[in-house]
């Protein structure tokens, strides 16, 4: 009676254990995979993976893509270590905010940041910022470029409403924040438009509106130029100037370092003696270098922030 009795027991776990099996199989089979805008080329998953602990870790915004980002970046880090005798490493984040966050937490040691995050590091994390890129122009200054694609029958920006629109990332100066104000000038809100996202990038954005999938977009000034010049895109506005990209710290870098990174920025000469260091620097918010930074710079973007609430 026993034996029977502990033959049924191990009969009633086995099915137990079985069905559990199932159902876990089910369960995993029927959560939905989340596929990323910013697909990872293999050289950004490298450098993600980089576990150099003797180095200063080296952020940036996401702009174009990671491959073209990564091969913008690596030579420019080549031209801070020879300037300074640190040894950097760069470090790849797909989202805006967890540049911001990695910064603040020491996690990386210097970053190439919008405006918005700027004001966010500074603000959230008590980061700093050391120097403001220069336009091709040698000014610190961009614009916001409304687009779309050649061919289409929108003509001005008024004629956005009731449209779908692609924004680039959330926390981006010239993908979001600078064209909603510019849309809201000319008396168009986000309830006003069709539909709108937040593709996470100007290179993705701008591979949405030429496929036909938003009307029109928002992309930087760089990128708009050089599309319009290969006669692939509309240009609809073309905001006044704001402040450029920074360079900036975390808290946790020590003075010294800090102090000789700057002097590198400062010396870096785009257009001259470090010309063939660089890769495709044109492409960048600072084609012609860097140049001092205050804090005032960023007073209208800081209301911006508030005023659109990504920060309280």
């Amino acid at each position: 009676m026993t034996a029977l009795l502990h033959n049924k027991l191990y009969a009633i776990i086995f099915l137990a254990l079985s069905f559990s099996l199932i159902i876990s199989g089910c369960s995993k089979k029927e959560i939905p995979k989340k596929v990323s805008l910013n697909k990872r080329s293999p050289a950004s998953e490298n450098f993600v993976k980089q576990t150099d602990t003797g180095s200063l870790k080296f952020g940036f915004d996401l702009r174009l893509n990671p491959k073209e980002d990564v091969k913008i970046y690596l030579p420019f880090l080549r031209y801070l270590e020879q300037s300074t005798g640190n040894k950097f490493s760069l470090r790849f984040t797909e989202r805006y905010e967890d540049t911001v966050e990695n910064l603040g937490k020491g996690i990386i040691h210097f970053a190439a940041l919008g405006p918005v995050n700027s004001v966010l590091a500074r603000k959230k994390y008590g980061a700093n910022c050391l120097v403001m890129g220069l336009n091709s122009e040698g000014k610190p200054r961009y614009r916001a470029v409304i687009f779309t694609k050649t061919g289409s029958p929108i003509k001005d920006i008024t004629d956005l409403k009731g449209k779908f629109f692609a924004f680039g990332d959330n926390y981006s100066t010239q993908g979001h924040i600078i064209p909603r104000r510019m849309l809201e000038d000319a008396g168009i809100t986000l309830e006003s438009l069709k539909g709108y996202v937040f593709t996470g990038s100007h290179a993705n954005t701008a591979r949405a509106v030429l496929n036909g999938e938003y009307d029109a977009g928002a992309i930087q000034d760089n990128l708009a130029i050089r599309l319009m010049s290969e006669g692939k895109i509309k240009i609809l506005a073309t905001s006044k100037p704001y402040p450029s990209s920074l360079i900036c710290y975390s808290k946790e870098v020590h003075s010294p370092i800090v102090k000789n990174v700057k002097i590198a920025l400062l010396g870096l000469d785009p257009k001259g003696k470090h010309s063939g260091i660089l890769t495709n620097w044109d492409k960048t918010e600072m084609p012609n270098g860097f140049t001092e930074y205050s804090d005032e710079s960023l007073k209208e973007i800081e209301e911006l922030t508030i005023r659109y609430g990504l920060l309280e």
